[in-house]
Protein backbone atom coordinates (compact mmCIF):
# COMPACT_ATOMS: atom_id res chain seq x y z
CA UNK A 1 0.00 0.00 0.00
CA UNK A 2 1.35 3.40 -0.91
CA UNK A 3 0.07 6.92 -0.56
CA UNK A 4 2.09 7.66 -3.72
CA UNK A 5 -0.54 5.90 -5.83
CA UNK A 6 -3.35 7.75 -4.09
CA UNK A 7 -1.67 11.09 -4.75
CA UNK A 8 -0.95 10.06 -8.35
CA UNK A 9 -4.60 9.11 -8.84
CA UNK A 10 -5.83 12.39 -7.37
CA UNK A 11 -3.48 14.36 -9.62
CA UNK A 12 -4.73 12.47 -12.69
CA UNK A 13 -8.28 13.24 -11.69
CA UNK A 14 -7.49 16.96 -11.41
CA UNK A 15 -6.97 16.94 -15.17
CA UNK A 16 -10.51 15.62 -15.59
CA UNK A 17 -13.86 16.71 -14.24
CA UNK A 18 -13.40 16.34 -10.46
CA UNK A 19 -16.69 17.61 -9.15
CA UNK A 20 -16.84 15.12 -6.26
CA UNK A 21 -13.41 16.09 -4.91
CA UNK A 22 -14.21 19.79 -5.25
CA UNK A 23 -17.51 19.41 -3.39
CA UNK A 24 -15.86 17.44 -0.61
CA UNK A 25 -12.52 19.25 -0.68
CA UNK A 26 -12.62 20.46 2.93
CA UNK A 27 -13.53 17.03 4.27
CA UNK A 28 -10.90 15.26 2.14
CA UNK A 29 -8.19 17.74 3.14
CA UNK A 30 -9.09 17.20 6.80
CA UNK A 31 -8.57 13.47 6.31
CA UNK A 32 -5.26 14.04 4.51
CA UNK A 33 -4.03 16.32 7.29
CA UNK A 34 -5.02 13.72 9.88
CA UNK A 35 -2.99 11.11 7.96
CA UNK A 36 -0.03 13.52 7.84
CA UNK A 37 -0.28 13.95 11.61
CA UNK A 38 -0.36 10.20 12.11
CA UNK A 39 2.67 9.80 9.87
CA UNK A 40 4.58 12.45 11.84
CA UNK A 41 3.66 10.68 15.08
CA UNK A 42 4.97 7.42 13.64
CA UNK A 43 8.23 9.08 12.67
CA UNK A 44 8.64 10.50 16.18
CA UNK A 45 7.83 7.10 17.71
CA UNK A 46 10.50 5.45 15.57
CA UNK A 47 13.04 8.14 16.36
CA UNK A 48 12.42 7.86 20.09
CA UNK A 49 12.57 4.07 20.14
CA UNK A 50 8.97 3.49 21.16
CA UNK A 51 7.63 0.03 21.89
CA UNK A 52 7.05 -2.18 18.83
CA UNK A 53 3.36 -2.60 19.67
CA UNK A 54 2.87 1.16 19.71
CA UNK A 55 4.59 1.47 16.33
CA UNK A 56 2.55 -1.37 14.85
CA UNK A 57 -0.64 0.19 16.15
CA UNK A 58 0.31 3.54 14.57
CA UNK A 59 1.06 1.85 11.24
CA UNK A 60 -2.31 0.09 11.36
CA UNK A 61 -4.05 3.40 12.09
CA UNK A 62 -2.33 5.06 9.13
CA UNK A 63 -3.24 2.18 6.85
CA UNK A 64 -6.87 2.37 7.94
CA UNK A 65 -6.97 6.13 7.41
CA UNK A 66 -5.46 5.88 3.92
CA UNK A 67 -7.83 3.05 3.01
CA UNK A 68 -10.79 5.09 4.19
CA UNK A 69 -9.67 8.07 2.14
CA UNK A 70 -9.12 5.92 -0.93
CA UNK A 71 -12.55 4.32 -0.52
CA UNK A 72 -14.23 7.69 -0.23
CA UNK A 73 -12.52 9.17 -3.30
CA UNK A 74 -13.14 6.07 -5.43
CA UNK A 75 -16.78 5.90 -4.36
CA UNK A 76 -17.25 9.56 -5.30
CA UNK A 77 -15.51 9.00 -8.62
CA UNK A 78 -17.69 6.02 -9.47
CA UNK A 79 -20.89 7.80 -8.49
CA UNK A 80 -20.05 11.12 -10.19
CA UNK A 81 -18.25 9.91 -13.29
CA UNK A 82 -18.94 6.29 -14.10
CA UNK A 83 -22.61 6.29 -13.12
CA UNK A 84 -23.23 9.60 -14.89
CA UNK A 85 -25.76 9.15 -17.70
CA UNK A 86 -24.27 12.06 -19.63
CA UNK A 87 -20.87 10.42 -20.10
CA UNK A 88 -20.04 8.83 -23.46
CA UNK A 89 -19.36 5.08 -23.57
CA UNK A 90 -15.80 5.82 -24.71
CA UNK A 91 -15.16 8.15 -21.78
CA UNK A 92 -16.74 5.69 -19.35
CA UNK A 93 -14.52 2.91 -20.68
CA UNK A 94 -11.44 5.09 -20.28
CA UNK A 95 -12.43 6.03 -16.72
CA UNK A 96 -13.08 2.39 -15.81
CA UNK A 97 -9.61 1.45 -17.03
CA UNK A 98 -8.06 4.28 -14.98
CA UNK A 99 -9.84 3.13 -11.83
CA UNK A 100 -8.82 -0.49 -12.41
CA UNK A 101 -5.19 0.54 -12.98
CA UNK A 102 -5.20 2.63 -9.82
CA UNK A 103 -6.82 -0.10 -7.73
CA UNK A 104 -4.31 -2.68 -8.95
CA UNK A 105 -1.45 -0.40 -7.97
CA UNK A 106 -3.02 0.38 -4.62
CA UNK A 107 -3.69 -3.24 -3.74
CA UNK A 108 -0.16 -4.49 -4.48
Amino acid sequence: MSTFFLVQYLREQQKEHVMHTVHHKKHLLTRVRRIAGQTQALEKALESGSDCNDILQQIAAIRGAVSGLMTEVIEGHIREHLANDEITPEKRSKDVEQVIKTLKSYLK
